[in-house]
């Protein structure tokens, strides 16, 4: 398997992939921030098939895209009195977009799968450079603002008490979150990469004690998602974001009911 290079290419950047999305995908949970990054995700989408009209990458379009989405779209869901609906007609207005520019860029159906599903052969070299160092941005952006958005997230109130500038944490989180959803899709495709930035972090969640742990928990179930659905597609030639879904869905499910099991002896 490893004698080829699209693989190599394909395990190494959905290590960088699974390590991002799992540490980010925490905060994402704890901010209840689940619906804003599938929201994104399709925001992403419309970005990919606008760099495939203007004939660039389909990264930078996801990026410029889901940027400028993640600050709009985060603003709203804060301060909107009828966020959810908000967000779901930007969410409509995107998945439109994203079907027009396609349409007028004369992509065939085959390149319109591989952005909404991703592709482990659509990675080249290059590609997985560039996914890695936006990984590494990621993760630098998160960790230079640890203690802060710690605080924010899982105590606001407490963050507000003690002066934290709760306002400039979730602008530097919403970019981070906007960065893991355009790395994230090249792997699982733009409208499903929101399943490593959910289930890994909310089964975490019954897992892991404290922050670090659930951090662990998540990216452990992140990394042996992505591992066994691209091994499994490689033997199968079946999606591999199906059974990176089957797989954290499974682990989610079994998590759960252990836990209320457990807690009903």
């Amino acid at each position: 398997m490893f004698a080829y290079g699209f693989m190599r290419n394909a395990f190494l950047a959905s290590t960088f992939i699974a390590i991002t999305c799992g540490t980010v995908g925490v905060y994402v949970v704890a901010r209840n921030f689940s619906f804003l990054a599938h929201t994104l995700s399709e925001i992403g989408f419309a970005g990919a098939a606008f760099a495939v009209w203007l004939g660039i990458g389909p990264l930078w379009g996801m990026l410029l895209f889901t940027l400028l989405g993640s600050i709009g779209v985060g603003e709203l869901s804060l301060h909107s009195e009828q966020k959810e609906s908000s967000i779901s007609a930007i969410s409509a207005l995107f998945t439109g977009l994203g079907v027009l520019f396609l349409a007028i860029s004369g992509a065939n159906s085959n390149y319109a799968t591989n952005i909404l599903f991703g592709s482990i052969i659509g990675v080249d070299h290059q590609g997985v450079m560039q996914l890695v160092i936006l990984s590494i941005i990621v993760l630098l952006l998160i960790f230079s603002i640890q203690r802060q958005l710690n605080f924010d997230s899982f105590d606001h109130i407490g963050a507000l008490a003690h002066g934290i500038k709760t306002n400039f944490v979730s602008v530097i989180f919403l970019i981070a979150l906007a960065m893991s959803v355009s790395i994230g899709a090249q792997i699982v495709g733009s409208l499903l990469v929101f399943i490593l930035l959910t289930l890994p972090p909310a089964t975490a969640n019954y897992l892991g004690k404290t922050i670090p742990a659930m951090i662990a928990w998540s990216v452990f179930f992140a990394l042996i998602g992505v591992w066994l659905g691209l091994y499994l597609g490689y033997i199968t030639n079946l999606p591999v974001t199906f059974f990176i879904a089957v797989f954290e869905v499974a682990v989610y499910l079994v998590t759960y009911f252990t836990h209320i099991i457990k807690h009903k002896l």
